[in-house]
């Protein structure tokens, strides 16, 4: 999900809109492009054939047939939209401009006047609404809604998706909170998207409501039957007292990232040093050399520590993405190169295995070695990886880079031109030029600068034992940032150039 830090008083450094990057010709253009043309076309087609839209229908009145399963199919339906809204905004296209359209044009009518939306409760369960939190899914669903609300009021386009949001979002508010119900939903999700509707509507109720959802796990608050424990669903112990990493690794992950997004709008220090916590957790004793996450299918889980088999591996598709989302947050809250770098281990090697060259074909799971038998199939009963797949492609632009006052910090070496703000009305334009990771020369060119001095900061990944940095005709070796930051500070001028080096040399181990 795009996050907006700009405002966000906790944020070390500031994130730039995915409408001012452009990604260029290289590695991921050609990943985008089949996004673009393919994927999110065969998705549509997949969605239709799975039931997704009738089951909408059905609540609108309008469908035929039985309701299909599982209950959570309408968060495929926000995926695909969030996706097709990044999409549109890097690229015009009528065709999935009114594939949007009548989705949202769907939602509309299936929205109750209290401005409760989920399909399955309104067709096959109505009497149980929000009695089933352990494992309905109900906040799951509405916190992909208001990601992709968020994401198409962005473009800019009509406000109608937001405005279907925030009736969802006011009803939940208007549910569960202080003096209210108490609330534990067994999927985290809704978490990070409450707090980041709040930063595109200027709205504390969501904001306080993501805080209050966060604050009640751990008590003995979720209600509804489950067949896992509840360290399954993060609800062990209070989450500022959490140790370790547990359970369900996506639903742990997305809790991770919603935590991050809260101390970057609060300042609860304690949030932080939780989420520190988890981290070292996670990397150091439950994370495959890919980025990968989740060791057991059981449960789709964290094993226990060091629990890492090959063949058994589960690693999630779903939980590589998930990784990436909190590592971005921390990166923002911290300005530290090992968030980057998860970023990137996690994108070339967990994540990307979960999709085909064609666009078309999707892994789940991810075992690290395989005695045969193992395929992609082009769709899934359960589909929360297909579409989460391609909001993260169509999104890639985004975590390429972000800025400080007076300085711009290049994370990902994906060829593209960034426009960025940095402080007080002052544009700088840059072009990255790389065959990465193919290659590790990367050639950056200003072409637009602001007059005083300003710095630019370029990761120099951990991996990387030797580098150098040419700019102006001098050459530096900046083999002793590796894991941090080169940085130049200088009076740029348009047509300056800075060509970074990083030797990719193969060995064993790490």
């Amino acid at each position: 999900m795009e996050i907006d830090t700009t405002h966000s008083p906790f944020a070390h450094l500031k994130t730039i809109g995915l409408k001012n990057v452009t990604v260029l010709e290289g590695f991921w253009s050609g990943r985008q492009t089949i996004n673009h043309n393919t994927s999110l076309k065969h998705a549509y087609r997949k969605l239709e054939d799975s039931g997704n839209f009738n089951n909408l229908k059905l609540a609108a009145g309008s469908g035929e047939g039985k309701y299909r399963t599982p209950v959570f199919m309408d968060s495929d339906i926000y995926k695909w939209l969030e996706a097709v809204s990044y999409e549109l905004t890097n690229r015009p296209d009528p065709q999935l401009e009114a594939m949007a359209d009548e989705a949202i044009e769907l939602l509309r009518a299936a929205q109750q006047d209290d401005g409760y939306l989920n399909s399955y409760f309104q067709v096959v369960e109505p009497e149980k609404k929000w009695q089933e939190l352990a494992m309905g899914h109900e906040m799951y669903c509405a916190g992909h809604l208001i990601e992709a609300a968020v994401a198409h009021h962005r473009r800019p386009r009509s406000g109608k998706l937001r405005g279907i949001a925030c009736r969802v979002a006011d009803h939940i508010d208007a549910t569960f909170g202080p003096g209210k119900r108490d609330a534990v939903p067994g999927h985290p999700e809704i978490e990070l998207a409450l707090v980041e509707l709040s930063r595109e509507c200027g709205d504390p109720r969501y904001l306080r409501l993501a805080g209050f959802l966060v604050d009640q796990r751990g008590h003995g608050k979720m209600i509804g039957p489950t067949p896992f424990n509840r360290g399954s669903h993060q609800d062990r112990v209070p989450v500022r007292e959490a140790e370790i990493a547990e359970g369900h690794a996506v639903r742990q992950l997305y809790l991770l990232a919603g935590i991050a997004d809260l101390y970057l709008e609060t300042g609860d220090k304690a949030l932080l040093e939780t989420s520190e916590r988890l981290w070292q957790d996670v990397t150091a004793r439950k994370m495959y050399l890919t980025g990968g996450l989740g060791a057991r299918g059981y449960g789709e889980a964290f094993g226990e520590a060091y629990e890492l088999p090959s063949d058994t591996a589960y690693n999630e598709t779903c939980a590589a993405i998930a990784s990436m989302m909190w590592n971005w947050r921390m990166l923002a809250a911290t300005g530290e190169a090992r968030f980057a770098d998860g970023i990137e281990r996690a994108l070339y090697n967990g994540f990307l295995s979960g999709i085909s060259l064609d666009g078309q074909r999707y892994f789940y799971e991810n075992p690290l070695s395989s005695r045969g038998g193992i395929q992609r199939p082009e769709w899934y009963g359960c589909a929360c990886c297909p579409p989460n797949v391609m909001r993260t492609i169509a999104l890639l632009g985004h975590t390429i880079a972000t800025t400080r006052p007076d300085s711009l910090q290049i994370h990902q070496y994906i060829a593209s031109e960034i426009n960025a703000d940095l402080g007080e009305g002052k544009q700088a334009r840059l072009r990255l030029e790389t065959r990465y990771p193919w290659d590790g020369k990367v050639r950056i060119v200003v072409e637009g600068t602001p007059a005083p001095p300003w710095e630019i900061a370029l990761r120099i990944p951990a991996w990387c034992e030797a580098a150098s940095l040419e700019t102006g005709g001098k050459m530096m070796d900046v083999s002793g940032s590796a894991g941090g930051y080169a940085r130049i500070t200088q009076a740029w001028r348009a047509g300056d150039t800075l060509q970074l080096d990083l030797r990719m040399s193969p060995r064993w181990g790490l």
